[in-house]
Parts: structure tokens; sequence; C-alpha cells
């Protein structure tokens, strides 16, 4: 069950196989399944230390989960009582839920980055429906066709608190964490969620990205119960962080891991500066929603119309969007009216 990281495999599907991968001496990739057509599994990281193993997230709380990550922790000689703490890079239910589970089991510490707080607060009030925000997201830039074909599919449930129950520390930037020979130190990359964190590794030349950089596909912006004014800005931001750094081999959360983290932050940045022209270019003197100009772009590599997606895919497409909208009218690049609860961009004449 133990094999050597594929490092830079061309193989969009292989890392999803079961099995422990060393990285690095005492670094074990462990792919464990979630229950999503599209991405069908997410990366945790098994460090050994001498007082215990830490993991960077902790998968989907489902007994399929479970199971696989038992069976990785035995073939490493362990058990879930040697896990010491657990580093989650953000609030996503398959990065942090199975932390709680397992935080029950050991009595092991669960960390998250501190932005994340009120966005975690709103899941664990059981008052808030998972996806409403961006249900409300979708009614507010035009989507209403979205909303009744997510409704039809039954999209959106009741948030159980049991899966959010709050972390033992609210992760500041810049914390320094030491899973034995390895020193992790929090970075804050907000725009995939406002309080999103990557874990470096200078010592290792490691960067442990979550979500933020994936590399595969383009992470989706602003995907949590509260979001920031301009996730896009934030997380073009963040990207322009990760290439400040000396260029790292990148550990993903989803995906294969890749021997430049720099190569694939640039390769977002452009795709994401792309999209504003593209956005931009499809306004004209007459206002339109984000769903209007979404129906004018591709999507996936194979360049989908918006109709042709499934409902959930079609709901982040009008959102991510709205923030690339959103950026466009901030930077004074077109202009934003928002009328009856409905907000519009348009090109200003010149």
């Amino acid at each position: 069950m133990r094999r050597a990281e594929r490092v830079d495999d061309p193989d969009r599907h292989s890392w999803e196989e079961p099995g422990v991968y060393q990285v690095a001496p005492g670094v074990h990739r462990v792919p464990l399944p979630i229950p999503e057509d599209g991405l069908r599994a997410v990366n945790v990281y098994v460090l050994e230390g001498e007082h215990g193993l830490t993991l960077v997230d902790a998968g989907w709380a489902m007994p399929e989960s479970r199971a696989v990550l038992g069976d990785a922790l035995e073939a490493l000689s362990y058990g879930v009582d040697d896990v010491s703490e657990i580093l989650v890079t953000h609030v996503h239910v398959d990065h942090y839920s199975q932390g709680v589970t397992l935080r029950g089991e050991s009595g092991c510490g669960l960390r998250l980055g501190e932005h994340e707080r009120p966005s975690l607060e709103a899941l664990g009030s059981g008052d808030e429906m998972e996806g409403a925000t961006q249900l409300a997201q979708l009614r507010r830039h035009g989507g209403e066709e979205v909303v009744s074909a997510l409704d039809a599919i039954g999209y959106g449930t009741g948030s159980d608190p049991a899966k959010w129950e709050p972390p033992d520390e609210w992760i500041t930037h810049g914390r320094l964490f030491q899973a034995g020979r390895t020193g992790l130190r929090a970075l804050h990359t907000p725009g995939h969620t406002r309080g999103h964190v990557v874990f470096d590794d200078a010592g290792h030349g490691m960067l442990f990205t979550g979500d933020h950089v994936l590399p595969q596909i383009t992470p989706s912006i602003g995907y949590e119960s509260r979001t920031g004014a301009l996730p896009l800005r934030d997380f073009m931001d963040s990207l322009g962080a990760v290439l400040d750094l000396p260029d790292r081999l990148m550990l993903p959360a989803h995906g294969p891991v890749r021997s430049s983290a720099h190569a694939r932050a640039t390769e977002l940045l452009a795709h994401h500066e792309q999209r504003l022209d593209a956005c931009a270019a499809l306004l004209d003197g007459r206002p339109r929603t984000a769903y209007e100009v979404a129906g004018g772009l591709g999507w996936t590599r194979r360049e989908r119309r918006l109709r042709d997606l499934d409902p959930v895919n079609r709901m982040l497409a009008v959102c991510e969007t709205a923030a690339h909208l959103d950026v466009l009218a901030a930077d004074g690049r077109c202009g934003r009216t928002e009328q009856g609860g409905v907000v519009r961009y348009l090109q200003e004449a010149s």
C-alpha cells in the first residue's frame, strides 16, 4: 500500500487511487474519497513526528473516508490515537468535518484559519442552510433559472452543527507549527475562502496549498457562508504572495503533486486576467446581469456553454462571473447598478 509519490504525473486521475504515497521522508499523501461527481478525492497529508502525527486537512466525515484513513495509518504502523494535531487549510466540508470526528476519537488538536470564523459560526449555528449564501447570490445576479434547477435536485441542506464544532485554535498568519523535523508556517491566502491558509515548509521546499493552488482545475472563488467584498481580488493577491516565496514543491488538496507552485500560480493568474478581459468584452451600453454574461463565456477545458453545465456548476459559474465583474467595477472598467435587488453591469460611455 505504500508507494513513492509520482510528481508531475500526467495522468489526470491516477492521484485518486487509494494508498499511501511518500512525498518526502516522514511526509505522506493519502487520498480520501469524497461524495462528489467532479472531485472524487481529497488529499490528506500525514507528517510523522516524535510526538505523534500531524495531518494537513482531514477529509469528509463519512464512514468510507474514515475507513480509508484508518487503513493508511495502519500501513504506516500507526492508528488514529497517534494523531496529535490537524491543520486545516479551510472550512469546506471535505477538509474540516472529519477533523471534528478524529478529535472526538483521539483528543487531537484541531486548528483552522482565524478568518474562517464567521463562516464556521454561521454553519455551526444550525440556523442557516448550507449553500444559502450562493442561492442568495444567484438571485442578486439574475440566476433565478439556476435557483429553480437547484431546487429541483434538492440542493441545499440544513446545517448539521456536529460537523462544524469550533477548532481548538484559530490560526494566525505567520504561525509556526513543528511536525517532527518539518516546520510549517501558516500563510493567510484568502480568495477560495476568506480564511484559507497554506502551510510553507521552507526547510524542505514544500508548500501545502490546500485549494488555493490546484494543478488541474481553477479553484472556485468565495464559495463560503460569509464572503469577502472582492474575493477574486483577494485570490489574485494571494497568488502573488505565493510567487513572492521561493518556488516550492506543490502539495495540493486535489490533484497530483507538482514540482513547481510558481508555474501553476502563474497560470491561474493569467487565466483570471483573461477572464476579466472576456467579461469586459461582453458588456455594452445595456445593463447585463452576471447570469447573462456567464452565458456568453465558455466553461471548463472544453469551452462548454453555461446551459450545458449541471445546476451546481452553473451556480459556481454565475457566482464566479459576478466576482470578475465586481473587480472590473472596482477598477473602473465597467459600471455597476442595483435595482429591485438585482445587480447589473454595463460598459460606460467614454
